[in-house]
C-alpha cells in the first residue's frame, strides 16, 4: 500500500493525516451525492418510460381486442358447422342471421372498446401534459390550529382564489401598468369557492381588499421569483387584507382567511393580471349582463351599453379591475359584484358545448389558464370539480356572497367585519346547514370580535341540506 495515497483512521494524527482524511471525506461526500443524483435520474427515466409506454399499451390492448373478435368469429371449424346444420332452409336462414348479428355485435363492442381505450389514453395524456404546466407554489396549511372541526370538513372542496395585481412582465399594451409604476404585488381579489362533500351547492364568498384584519407573522414573499425567504414580516394588529399577500404571499393570505373563517383551505388558485386577457380571448369572449353601462372615471368607458354584452379580453380585464365606476355604492362592493358575475359567466362559457367540444378553444383556455395561474393542489382535475359543480345548478344552488361588514369605511379607511353575522355564514358552510336568507341585525356596540367556531366539534356527520 502506498501510504501517501491511503490513510487509516487508526494511524497517528498529524497535519498530513488530517489533510488526507479531509480529502477522503470530501471524496466520499461527492460519491454519495453522485449516487443520489444517479438514483434520482433513474427514477425520472423510469417515469418517462412509463408515461411513454401507457398510450402504446392502450393501443396494443385495443388491437388485441379487435383480433380476438375476428379470430373468434371467423375460425370456427367447418365440420362443427356441418354437425349443427339445420334440417330446413328456414332454420338455416335463421341460424345464419343469428351468427351475423352476433358477429356484428362483437365487432361493435370491439370498436366501442377501442374508442374508450383511445379516449382514456388521450385524456390521461392531456391531463398529465396540462398539469405539468401549472406553477406550483407553497400556499396551504391544512393542519392549522385555526381550522374548526377539521374532521367534519372531510370531503369539502374549498378553493381560495386570489387575483394578484403584480405588474411584473406586463407590456404597455396590456393596460395594467408596469412594475416600475406599481412595484410589488397585492391581492386585488380574494374569494372562497366552497363545494361541500355532497356537491349539492356552491357558495362563493368574496372579501373586500380593504377589510381590516389582524395580520399574523409571515415569511416574506418575493412575487418576482414566486418564493419565500427565511426573513419574516412581523405581525400587525391592524392592517388591510391586501397587505397580507404583499408581504407574505399565498401562505399569509391562507393564514388570514383560515383565521377569519375556520374553514380548511385545500386548494389555492392565484391569478395574475399579466396574461389574464388570453384566457378570455381563448374562448372568444364571455357574455356578461349589466343593468347599465360600465363607465369608470379612471379607466374610461368599459362597456357602453346595458344588457347582455360579449366582452373581449381587454374589456374583461378592465371590467374586473374597475374601482371607480359611476353609480357604484362603494369602490369595493361594486367591483366585487362584477367579479362574481364575471367568474360565473366565464365558468359557464368554459363548460359550454361550444368550448368543451372544440379542442382548439378548450386547449387554448387551459394553456392560457396554466400560464396565468399558480398555487397548490391545483390542476385540471381540481378545476373541473369546481366548474362541473357550478354547471347546470340553478340560481338557488349557486350563491354569491360578500363577507358581512359594516359596509362603510372606518376612520382608517378600512371595512370592518361584523363578527356575529360572519360567524353564522362560516358555521353554515362548515356544517353544511342552510344559509340565512335574511341577515340578522348588526351587533350592539359592545359586540367583540370572535373566532368562528363550529357547532359540530365532535367531528360527527354533517347535516345534509341542499338549501342555498
Amino acid at each position: 500500500m502506498d501510504r501517501l495515497t491511503m490513510t487509516d483512521e487508526l494511524e497517528a494524527i498529524d497535519d498530513a493525516t488530517i489533510t488526507k482524511r479531509k480529502i477522503d471525506h470530501t471524496l466520499a461526500r461527492f460519491s454519495a451525492a453522485h449516487d443520489e443524483l444517479e438514483a434520482e435520474e433513474a427514477k425520472k427515466r423510469e417515469r418517462r418510460e412509463r408515461l411513454a409506454a401507457r398510450p402504446a399499451a392502450l393501443l396494443e390492448q385495443t388491437r388485441t381486442a379487435l383480433q380476438r373478435v375476428v379470430t373468434t368469429t371467423d375460425s370456427a371449424p367447418a365440420e362443427a358447422a356441418e354437425e349443427s346444420a339445420p334440417h330446413t332452409r328456414l332454420q338455416e336462414k335463421k341460424e345464419r342471421k343469428t351468427r351475423q348479428t352476433a358477429k356484428a355485435g362483437r365487432i361493435a363492442a370491439a370498436v366501442v372498446a377501442a374508442l374508450v381505450f383511445l379516449s382514456i389514453g388521450s385524456a390521461w395524456g392531456a391531463q398529465t401534459w396540462f398539469d405539468a404546466k401549472f406553477n406550483t407554489v407553497a400556499s396551504l396549511d391544512e393542519d392549522s390550529s385555526d381550522i374548526q372541526d377539521a374532521a367534519g370538513q372531510t370531503g369539502d372542496e374549498n378553493f381560495l382564489m386570489v387575483g394578484s395585481d403584480s405588474r411584473d412582465g406586463a407590456a404597455a399594451e396590456d393596460g395594467v401598468g408596469d412594475a416600475d409604476g406599481t412595484p410589488g404585488a397585492r391581492s386585488d381579489t380574494v374569494m372562497i369557492a366552497h363545494v361541500p362533500a355532497d356537491r349539492q351547492r356552491v357558495v362563493m364568498v368574496s372579501f373586500p381588499r380593504d377589510l381590516e384584519i389582524s395580520r399574523p407573522e409571515c415569511k416574506r414573499w418575493d412575487p418576482a421569483t414566486s418564493s419565500y425567504s427565511e426573513e419574516t414580516s412581523p405581525a400587525q394588529k391592524i392592517a388591510k387584507l391586501n397587505t397580507a399577500y404583499a408581504v407574505g404571499g399565498p401562505q399569509c393570505v391562507t393564514k388570514v382567511i383560515q383565521q377569519i373563517t375556520g374553514m380548511k383551505m385545500n386548494h389555492f388558485v392565484g391569478i395574475d393580471f399579466n396574461g389574464f386577457k388570453s384566457m378570455v380571448d381563448a374562448v372568444q369572449g364571455v357574455t356578461v349582463y349589466n343593468e347599465k353601462p360600465v363607465d369608470d372615471t379612471t379607466l374610461g368607458m368599459i362597456i357602453p351599453q346595458a344588457g347582455e354584452v360579449r366582452i373581449s379580453g381587454d374589456q374583461a380585464l378592465n371590467y374586473v379591475r374597475a374601482r371607480h365606476v359611476k353609480g357604484d355604492p362603494t369602490s369595493d362592493y361594486g367591483r366585487i359584484k362584477r367579479q362574481q358575475a364575471f367568474l360565473g359567466a366565464l365558468l359557464k362559457t368554459v363548460m359550454s358545448k361550444e368550448v368543451i367540444l372544440d379542442t382548439g378553444k378548450l386547449s387554448g383556455f387551459i394553456d392560457a389558464f396554466a400560464k396565468a395561474t399558480f398555487g397548490e393542489n391545483l390542476g385540471i382535475k381540481q378545476m373541473m370539480t369546481l366548474a362541473k359543480s357550478m354547471r347546470g345548478m340553478g340560481s338557488d344552488k349557486v350563491k354569491f356572497l360578500t363577507v358581512p361588514t359594516t359596509e362603510e369605511a372606518n376612520k382608517r379607511g378600512n371595512e370592518v367585519l361584523v363578527q356575529s353575522r360572519a360567524k353564522a355564514v362560516f358555521d353554515a358552510l362548515i356544517n353544511n346547514t342552510p344559509l340565512e336568507e335574511k341577515a340578522p341585525a348588526p351587533p350592539a356596540a359592545g359586540d367583540t370580535p370572535s373566532t368562528p367556531t363550529s357547532s359540530a366539534k365532535s367531528g360527527g356527520a354533517k347535516k345534509s341540506s341542499s338549501s342555498g
